[in-house]
């Protein structure tokens, strides 16, 4: 079966590989009808997430159709639509029956210690093979996978299958509540249902930052106040749009390959910190590859942090949901001390908030299809990729169609 598989930073291949089988008990093969790109791919890719094992098929979002069974897979039928839950979880371990389903005790084969596992991810997380493939195997399967109600569409399930939990466990962190101004650090596909889940969850105003004029354009038909980095002092204009009071909530869906402002007002003190986010890059990713001009890092790893604390209240609240790898060990702590903040971060527990979120959709409370803008075939994966990485105008979430 054809399947995209990352051998090396900067050289990711789509190559014929063999066909997942039953290796446990507990597992599931399905057939993938549906899988997607995401944000989180490309650090594997640029080297901001380190230690990838050559061979991984890459890839944690996708719906499919059950076509085998171990025989401890008891909730389940051959036939069965299916959400794939990014993160691996058991559904038996004291973390999982805490809703914690991304500190599962027994997904990661790396023992329970080892923290999240989730498909296509680097030797630590795993590896397990990921779902930008025909067909995947799908450890643990009774809490790995959800059944898709009839009425929701393949393309809305996808949606559901990570970032959209993601987005949503970033406004449950946030403690988002009816009245507050959240600000949302990052206006690509997680974000962007970011902002969709403050405003469910009762937020008064929603202001979105970013440096992309398409990103913002989909946040703006949200409803969300919109900041252009590249053209105006994110920090003074949150502070006009708050009232000087600042925001209640941030919530950074950016992660580690943030970008400063090359442009306007932000950028003179970006030219103040290059030597500080220089280091920040080497540390972070010590091993790149660029080519003609994908596959490069973000320049200031910690520029959307500095930002969502210059903007919070006193006392407010910070939600991080973009990815960062265990080697970035840059935090502006002493601002966020010294303004009595609260900190909430982490991987999303997808087995704990996808049926919700599916039962929002199956409703019509919310349609997660008005983020997709590119529906590709799996055989031209690579150039969706190039597109996607240099975060071509339009290309803001894409999905792949592996039977194409």
């Amino acid at each position: 079966m054809k399947a995209l598989v990352w051998h090396a930073v900067g050289d990711i291949r789509l190559d014929d590989v063999p066909e997942p089988a039953i290796e446990k008990p507990t597992d599931a093969v399905i057939r993938l009808t549906a899988s997607a790109i995401c944000g989180t791919d490309l650090h594997f890719v640029r080297g901001t997430f380190s230690k990838m094992q050559p061979g991984t098929i890459l890839g944690h979002e996708g719906v499919g159709v059950i076509e085998a069974l171990g025989d401890d897979v008891r909730n389940f039928a051959v036939g069965d639509r299916v959400v794939v839950c990014s993160t691996v979880s058991c559904g038996t371990c004291p973390p999982c029956r805490e809703g914690n389903t991304a500190q599962c005790d027994n997904a990661n084969p790396n023992g329970p210690a080892a923290g999240t596992c989730f498909f296509g991810g680097p030797a630590a997380t795993g590896p397990v093979n990921g779902l930008q493939a025909e067909k995947a195997r799908i450890p643990y399967a009774v809490n790995t996978l959800v059944k898709i109600p009839d009425n929701v569409s393949d393309e809305q399930a996808l949606m559901v299958s990570d970032i959209f939990p993601t987005a949503w466990f970033g406004a449950e962190a946030g403690e988002i509540k009816k009245g507050d101004v959240v600000a949302v650090f990052g206006c690509g596909p997680v974000g962007q249902f970011a902002i969709a889940s403050a405003f469910l969850k009762g937020a008064a105003r929603v202001i979105a930052v970013d440096g992309h004029v398409d990103r913002l354009a989909m946040a703006r038909r949200q409803g969300a106040f919109t900041v252009n980095f590249e053209e105006e002092d994110p920090v003074e204009t949150l502070n006009r749009l708050t009232g000087g009071v600042g925001a209640d909530c941030a919530i950074d869906a950016v992660g580690v390959d943030s970008q400063h402002a090359h442009h306007g007002p932000a950028a003179e003190e970006a030219q103040q910190k290059a030597e500080k986010f220089a280091a920040e890059v080497d540390q972070v990713a010590p091993e790149t590859h660029p080519q003609a001009g994908n596959w490069v890092p973000g320049d200031a790893p910690t520029q959307a942090l500095e930002w969502a604390i210059a903007t919070l209240k006193k006392a407010g609240r910070l939600s991080i949901i973009g990815v960062y790898p265990p080697e970035a060990e840059t935090f502006p702590i002493g601002k966020a001390m010294n303004k009595n903040l609260t900190l909430k971060m982490g991987n999303c527990n997808h087995h704990t908030i996808i049926p919700g979120l599916l039962e929002l959709v199956r409703t019509g409370a919310i349609d997660p299809v008005k983020v997709l803008t590119k529906v590709e075939p799996l055989s031209d994966v690579l150039d969706a990729y190039k597109a996607f990485d240099k975060r071509q105008p339009g290309w803001i979430k894409t999905e792949l169609v592996p039977q194409s």
